[in-house]
């Protein structure tokens, strides 16, 4: 495995793997675990050559403190990307990546990344969606592979990718999960023994929206009241949000006609995870996020 800070290289790389096959990119901010593994093992092996990037973009946080708190796990992170067949591993600089400093231009995430999570968290899904641009820019024709887990990151992505006309495949990759449902997030470390213990709550409220769909149940106002009561009633967690949209539009819905997504965030102590989950289409279709969407 190819390792290298440099912007030119990785654009070079991908151009040259370009003549023979198809390039796989996996963007991602280090501190690795199974679900990051699960993306590049599905990137190599639809594609010849799988290029992993690891860099933790300040412009996605909102507080210093968040941001030179976040887990810098270089060494395993690298051992991770070998083992998963990675090729090229990209790790720049925030100067690389920045080279004049905190860049004036943008990408507007619009009017979904103001919802939920970008409610929460003002300006994270501008940096994200900037720092994704960039890396699909040096990257050239590919697919791109993102965890489902960050469902909305992963609409967001796509509505960019298509609206920009950029000449990539985006992919989105099942969430790994827990024995008992928590999903793999490099969050969860920061759990005590007794967060981690109550985490689960999240899927839980999030599985039970699930069965009371497949059971008949239409109205999302039952669905998000009883996943906030589900989640309130945990000992530890302090709900943030829960919701119910349409899978397509990422709208709110009243009543479950079309497949739909619940969504819930909520904090244990001080660290805060999200959870998402597709909820089952009343006439037996459904909808995975796991259909790539784009052009190459």
């Amino acid at each position: 495995m190819e390792v290298t800070d440099s912007p030119d290289r990785l654009r070079a790389a991908c151009d040259e793997a370009r003549t023979a096959g198809v390039v796989g990119l996996v963007p991602t901010m280090g501190a690795l675990h199974a679900g990051h593994a699960r993306l590049l093992a599905q990137a190599r092996k639809e594609t010849s050559f799988a290029v992993l990037s690891i860099f933790v973009n300040p412009l996605q946080f909102d507080s210093a403190g968040d941001l030179d708190a976040y887990p810098r796990t270089l060494d395993h992170d690298l051992d991770v990307a070998s083992q998963a067949g990675c090729a090229l591993a990209f790790v720049p600089s925030e100067a690389a990546v920045y080279p004049d400093g905190p860049t004036e231009v943008t990408v507007d995430p619009g009017p979904l990344g103001e919802r939920l999570e970008g409610r929460s968290r003002p300006g994270h899904f501008r940096g994200v969606l900037t720092v994704v641009a960039k890396l699909l820019h040096l990257a050239g024709p590919a697919r791109a592979y993102f965890g489902e887990k960050d469902a909305q990151q992963l609409a967001l992505v796509r509505r960019m990718a298509a609206d920009l006309d950029e000449p990539v495949t985006i992919v989105g990759c099942p969430t790994v999960r827990e024995p008992d449902g928590l999903a793999l997030s490099s969050r969860n470390a920061r759990l005590t023994r007794e967060q981690r213990r109550a985490a689960p709550v999240l899927f839980e409220a999030l599985s039970d929206a699930a069965v009371r769909v497949r059971s008949g149940e239409r109205s999302a106002d039952v669905l998000r009241a009883e996943m906030a009561r589900a989640i309130g009633a945990g000992p530890l967690a302090q709900l943030d949000y829960v919701a119910v949209v349409d899978e397509r539009s990422w709208e709110d819905v009243a009543e479950i006609h079309a497949p739909s997504r619940a969504l819930a965030a909520a904090r244990f102590g001080q660290t805060r995870l999200i959870d998402n989950l597709l909820l089952p289409w009343p006439d037996g279709r459904t909808v995975h996020n796991t259909n790539a969407q784009g052009g190459a």
